[in-house]
């Protein structure tokens, strides 16, 4: 008797382990510390409705999700096998009151859930001008918001300024409490504009403008980065945003004007090239109509501008005199004319064979365009 007794497991030694795990794994949890929950510690008004919204979303429907896992293990608690004193009815099929509760209550949160989306959609709509610059604070009459003009390249960022005749290259900065418009193009294939705390993503499409209205309401340097894989530089196509009390954005406008230099049609096909890792570089001053030649498709000399592409097409077509367009709609292979196609393109992106074909892969695209510093153009 004494033998079996030794033998069985002392009471609650199981649970006591159990229960010191836990207390082991517990400074774990202080790692999340380290986590940068921006999207739900936003400093602009239109990421806080975002913000918002996402929340509002979560709880309705958690007010499903919630009860349905709790009664799924109540009902498995209190039905188990070893308890007999449940109630137990074989012959049970239907029950007007469960099926009112179990179909209203869904039906109520899809409306609810319909009717937030409706309204945030119209209100948050980036095309949407501001109606204020944070809650109770409409925007005066006689604010002029910032524009920035913004051109998606392989994998840079460059951002137009035209109201002080400026561009900088992987740098963005903004007045405190000042709405911004953002006019938003690409130069080759389709991009993401995202800037976590100040609003939601953007597309940027070549041959295209999206829009953006938006306002930072604390000062600070944030991030901004590309959100839509656009080839072998995305993950480094980053830049800072800057929110500017006070003097601070008429400072930084000085800074670009004294350090920069000219951004002219020429400088800007050299900056279009793919290229990463492309440092901060300020531009005094752009060409003249720059940002509608980049929208337009039409940058490089010679190119049909998409406004005189739909021009002749409303006329009903160029007919037999169209042919002599031809090359000047040729957009997509300015890149390999000039050798200098993203690393990675191969037929028929580029008219190449694979690299894996070719025995001198190494050392034909050896720095086709990757790891290219941005040309010298600037002081900075």
């Amino acid at each position: 008797m004494t033998a079996d007794r030794s033998m069985r497991p002392r009471v609650g030694t199981g649970s006591a382990r159990r229960i010191l795990q836990g207390f082991v794994l517990l400074p774990l949890f202080g790692l999340l510390a380290g986590c940068n929950l921006v999207v739900m510690q936003p400093s602009g008004d239109i990421a806080v409705q975002q913000r918002n919204l996402i929340l509002a979303s979560t709880g309705l429907m958690l007010l499903i999700i919630i009860p349905v896992i709790v009664l799924t293990l109540l009902f498995a608690w209190r039905y188990r096998a070893s308890n007999t004193a449940a109630r137990h009815d074989p012959d049970w099929d239907h029950s007007t009151g469960l099926e009112v509760v179990i179909w209203t209550a869904p039906l109520l949160i899809i409306i609810a859930l319909g009717a937030l989306t409706w309204i945030s959609t119209h209100t948050l709509d980036p095309f949407r001008p501001l109606s204020r610059i944070e809650p109770g604070k409409p925007i005066a009459a006689e604010v002029k918001p910032l524009e920035v003009q913004v051109v998606a390249l392989d994998w840079k960022w460059l951002f137009f300024y035209p109201e002080y005749n400026v561009a900088v290259v992987n740098e963005l900065a903004a007045p405190v409490n000042r709405p911004i418009t953002f006019k938003i193009t690409a130069s080759s294939v389709m991009n993401a504009f995202y800037v976590p705390a100040l609003a939601g993503m953007i597309y940027a499409m070549p041959g295209m403008q999206t829009q953006l209205h938006a306002v930072i309401n604390k000062p600070g340097a944030y991030d901004g980065l590309s959100s839509q894989y656009s080839g072998s530089g995305f993950s480094r196509m980053t830049f800072k945003f800057h929110g500017l009390e006070g003097d601070g954005f008429d400072q930084w406008i000085a800074k670009v004007k004294q350090q920069g230099s000219e951004l002219s049609r020429d400088a800007y096909l050299e900056l279009e090239r793919p290229s990463e890792r492309v440092p901060v570089t300020y531009y005094s001053s752009f060409s003249d109509g720059l940002f509608g030649k980049i929208l337009g498709m039409c940058a490089v000399p010679g190119k049909m501008c998409m406004h005189e592409m739909m021009a002749i097409d409303a006329k009903g077509g160029a007919g037999r005199e169209s042919r002599e367009n031809a090359d000047r709609l040729q957009y997509d292979n300015r890149h390999t004319q000039r050798g200098d196609e993203p690393p990675g393109a191969t037929t028929p992106a580029s008219h190449r064979a694979p690299k894996s074909e070719s025995p001198d892969s190494d050392k034909t695209h050896e720095g086709s365009g990757q790891g290219h510093s941005a040309p010298d153009q600037t002081n900075n």
